[in-house]
């Protein structure tokens, strides 16, 4: 994979412009034409707890009304636990695994995706035919065809004009951009290497119930089933990946690594993984996450280059730069991406996010893939050869299988062992 800087600093420039600069006067006077938001929520679970108050404020913040259309989810109690809270009245409730549809139908301008990562390729590809403008929570996918499903989806959205964001809120922070672009800048150099990291606790468990149904066993408890959920090192080690990523300018070229399981109590998630992702020209990216409790927890993104170093959306040592001002809203860039999405919707210059998290999801796929089988596995064979075992390679549960009633609940506590189990060469 040939590289340059100059092909990054376009590249990564342009991505960054975006996601930081407020609009001009005309163009927020574009956003503020219409006061009314129209706003759906399809998944209201833990994650929509966050999401629907920081819709809120950012429409505050902009001068609009949010209007919630429609509270969907699988399961009629999480639906009226939200709509309860946020005053929403009950008959704008939908619920059904094929509550993602109905939404589609309804008059919503926005629809906040917040459904488990399993669902994802196919709601956002639904959602997009029906012309809405989507955030869709990270990571986008458990498996190749999913990431590849997404981005054909955000093709078919930039010909549509439709916004659509990634709940990498990393990217809206205002810490992380001004240093991306002092890298892009050459503060630090040339990237040589650095570490990802997510190290913390098991964040919850669902414990069966009586009168559950494999189905809603599996997605009330998605977290903890990689089918559902990519495993940890995809669905909250994703953003550390993404932040590699986003300041190298690329996706690394492949992973080995490995992984294991031993404490946990549920679902089929490994607890730990250790990868080395391999950028190409001799860069070399260590990548560790870990779900065990009472360890010590780190999180964070560490790279060193060959003019200085730089601490994630922290400290940089390295040489003087000058970069663009970054006019933010809110220095929370879980609110100010937000901001960001309905600004560049409402302004005809809709935001588009979808490979990115595309890639960075499949990035962490292709380590995942590396633990569970010990082999080494290439990005080229989840995205682009079609002769690889891994790139028409499934999850054995697909988001079709709960709205055609065909879930089979995977073995509880079994996980993938990579090798062949071959002749260990014995002394005696």
């Amino acid at each position: 994979m040939e590289f340059s800087r100059r092909k990054f600093v376009q590249t990564a420039a342009t991505s960054v412009a975006a996601a930081g600069t407020l609009l001009s006067s005309t163009a927020r006077a574009a956003v503020s034409k219409n006061k009314k938001v129209k706003v759906a929520v399809i998944g209201c679970g833990g994650r929509s707890n966050r999401d629907i108050p920081n819709f809120i404020k950012a429409c505050d913040m902009l001068g609009l009304e949010a209007e919630y259309v429609a509270m969907a989810d699988a399961f009629e109690d999480k639906a009226f636990e939200q709509a309860d809270k946020y005053e929403v009245s009950r008959d704008k409730c939908i619920v059904g695994w094929d509550a993602y549809q109905k939404v589609a139908e309804s008059d919503a301008e926005f629809v906040m995706l917040i459904t488990p990562p399993s669902f994802r390729p196919q709601h956002l590809d639904t959602l997009v035919e029906a012309g809405k403008h989507v955030l869709m929570q990270k990571p986008v996918a458990v498996d190749a065809p999913g990431c590849r499903r997404v981005i054909a989806a955000g093709e078919k959205a930039k010909k549509k004009g439709l916004a659509i964001l990634a709940g990498t809120q990393r990217r809206h922070t205002i810490g992380y951009m001004e240093n991306a672009a002092r890298i892009q800048n050459g503060a630090i150099g040339e990237i040589l290497g650095g570490t990802v990291s997510w190290n913390g606790n098991v964040p919850w468990i669902w414990e069966r119930q009586k009168g559950w149904n494999d189905a809603d066993y599996l997605a009330r408890n998605w977290l903890n089933w990689w089918q559902m959920s990519g495993d940890h090192l995809g669905e909250q080690h994703v953003h550390n990946i993404d932040v590699g990523n986003w300041y190298l300018g690329r996706t690394p070229q492949s992973a080995i690594g490995f992984g294991g399981r031993a404490r946990r109590e549920s679902g089929n998630n490994y607890d730990f993984f250790s990868l080395d992702l391999d950028y190409g020209d001799g860069v070399h990216i260590h990548s560790q996450c870990r779900q065990i409790s009472g360890t010590y927890p780190r999180v964070g993104e560490f790279f060193r280059g060959t003019e200085g170093e730089v601490q994630g959306g922290g400290k940089l040592k390295g040489k003087n730069v000058s970069i663009p001002e970054f006019n933010v809203m809110d220095k929370d860039g879980n609110v100010q991406e937000l901001i960001t999405w309905i600004q560049s919707a409402r302004s005809g210059n809709p935001i588009n996010e979808a490979r990115q998290i595309a890639e960075s999801t499949a990035t962490a796929i292709m380590g995942r893939y590396a633990a569970y089988t010990g082999k080494y596995v290439r990005f080229r064979d989840l995205m682009e050869n079609t002769e690889s075992e891994f790139y028409d390679l499934k999850a054995t549960v697909q988001a079709e299988d709960f709205e055609k009633g065909t879930v089979v609940l995977p073995e509880e506590n079994v996980v993938p062992v990579p090798g062949d189990g071959g002749e260990i060469r014995r002394r005696v």
